[in-house]
């Protein structure tokens, strides 16, 4: 059964173009020394500490997570009584679960109910896992949302651009409106609207997909908890409470720690990375390696296992703990200079694409993409991107895959790090915080998302996120597929030299010295794709 979105039907709202944001600075080394111009004004908690933390040259703080955190809950949740958990795509089937557990661990009197459609077939997952109508925490949506004193909307964003209204005018006073993207506040911006005055609006965003936050979840349940890390953001602060009941919620998800950002902020780098190296880039780049390496004499098989394999198998393990340099450093002799061969010649080509794909999000237009997309989606049902003859290799090579003896191909490992890389530097150009750039960048793709498409291939790690994460992906990933052949592989073939310049500023580059802290700050168990688990998650026939 092919994959469709209900909400298709609903979506009558047109978006119309966001005043374009200033031009932004395209030079190709400089950000490598410059220093991230983010305006984030300073917050504090009388609830839970507040660290400064030194990323590269700038500092900022953080709120650490935890397990021994949860007795600070009650306070955090002060003042809620009902929180209405509204949708059961990505993230809600995850953050519902996480957030009943914590609470009752906490010994919270506080009532989690899912909302959804009425006749929605999410009815039956929802009670699969403990929520029903008898037990009074699963109900239509806007009965839900009417009740509760936190909102948190986590259904499609096509979703909530054509329901806004309605879910503002349901909600009553006093109550919180919760996000876990900055979407919503993009596309209002776009038709010259803002949320109601009179309401607290804050999100907390869990940077990986739905899956990763319930598996590591429960995965870390022994050792003081573990989770996805997740940005915070407090739009209005009407109460006085927002930043407290934030927090409070990214600890109950089991946060390891929780960074601050802005709504406008996150969805810039959030849409954009999705379609870039987290999603759509890695897609690219695995399908244009396996056609060259066959090129180049290789079996299907071994060609799989140099690409796809070496990076969800070992480039991505080694930047999880060691941080991206590290897989440069661990290279020698002829394979060094390969990797540089690779990455001098792919750095430009990738972000040439990226700086388009920030510009479109920018601009509104890729927003305007996710929308029109959602109102065909009933006529064009999502259908499946594993079909090719890459990921049909795929699944043999990993029924017989040795997982201790997976290559590390100095000419893969040079694409994705120079795609990293590009994608990180357009992002600080554009002025985001190192913690926000290295999360979009590097922590969700080795963490989250590769572990995904390491365990069952693309489909599994796409299909797994959000409608809009999905839409980018499909409409990028042959970009990069394209450009990565026509120009970074052809550069190499002719014996274009190696770009010093390049080399040299990825070296010094500022960025490693965040990875290396945030290395410092990830999940404390590594994701187990397969073991059992509560989670949702797709599989498109």
């Amino acid at each position: 059964m092919k994959f469709t979105l209900a909400i298709g039907a609903l979506l009558a709202a047109s978006a119309t173009a966001f005043a374009p944001n200033a031009a932004l600075t395209r030079a190709v080394v400089a950000s490598s020394s410059s220093s991230s111009s983010s305006a984030l004004e300073s917050f504090s908690s009388t609830i839970f500490e507040v660290k400064d933390v030194a990323f590269a040259d700038t500092h900022e703080q953080i709120v650490k997570g935890g397990r021994d955190l949860f007795p600070l809950l009650p306070k955090a949740f002060e003042g809620i009584k009902e929180i209405g958990v509204i949708g059961w795509g990505s993230q809600a089937p995850a953050q519902a679960q996480n957030l009943r557990d914590s609470l009752k661990e906490a010994g919270c009197d506080i009532k989690v109910r899912i909302g959804l459609r009425e006749g929605s077939s999410s009815f039956h997952e929802a009670r699969e896992v403990g929520f029903s109508e008898d037990a009074d925490t699963l109900g239509e949506m806007f009965d839900v949302i009417r009740r509760s004193d936190l909102v948190m909307l986590l259904i499609s964003d096509a979703a909530q651009a054509a329901l806004y209204k309605e879910i503002f005018a349901a909600m009553k006073p006093g109550a919180t409106l919760g996000l876990s993207h900055g979407f919503l506040l993009g596309y209002l911006e776009s038709i010259g609207e803002k949320f109601p005055e009179d309401m607290d609006v804050i999100a907390v965003c869990p940077k990986g997909m739905g899956p990763s936050v319930r598996r590591l979840y429960e995965q870390g349940k022994e050792v003081n908890g573990a989770g996805i890390n997740a940005s915070f953001a407090v739009h209005q602060d009407v109460s006085g409470k927002a930043t407290e009941l934030a927090l409070g919620w990214g600890v109950a998800l089991g946060s390891p720690f929780m960074f601050e950002t802005t709504l406008s902020s996150e969805y810039r780098s959030d849409i954009y990375g999705e379609r870039g190296i987290l999603l759509g880039a890695v897609h690219g780049i695995v399908e244009s390696l396996y056609r060259r390496y066959q090129r180049q004499g290789m079996s299907p098989e071994k060609a799989f296992v140099e690409s796809c394999e070496s990076i969800t198998g070992n480039i991505v393990k080694i930047i999880s703990t060691k941080g991206i340099k590290a897989v440069y450093d661990v290279l020698e002799g002829d394979d060094k200079e390969v990797f540089k061969q690779a990455y001098s010649a792919s750095y430009l080509p990738a972000k040439e694409i990226l700086q388009e794909i920030y510009d479109e999000v920018s601009s509104g237009n890729e927003i305007r993409t996710v929308i029109m997309h959602g109102k065909r989606i009933s006529k064009f049902p999502v259908g499946k991107i594993d079909g090719t003859d890459t990921w049909i290799v795929g699944e043999k090579v990993r029924s017989e895959r040795d997982e201790a003896n997976i290559p590390l191909n100095p000419f893969t490992a040079g694409v994705y790090v120079a795609t990293m890389m590009a994608q990180i530097d357009v992002l600080l150009e554009a002025g985001h915080p190192y913690s926000e750039v290295v999360n979009e960048s590097v922590i969700e793709a080795v963490d989250s998302l590769c572990p995904y498409m390491h365990y069952r291939g693309v489909a599994f790690m796409v299909d797994n996120c959000s409608f809009t994460a999905k839409t980018g992906s499909r409409k990028w990933a042959p970009r990069f597929d394209y450009i990565l052949d026509q120009l970074a592989y052809t550069a190499v073939d002719n014996g274009k030299p190696v770009n010093m310049d390049l080399i040299s500023a990825f070296e010094s580059h500022k960025v490693h010295q965040a990875v290396e802290e945030c290395c410092k700050l990830r999940p404390t168990v590594d994701i187990s794709v397969g073991t059992a688990s509560t989670t949702k998650e797709i599989v498109i026939q």
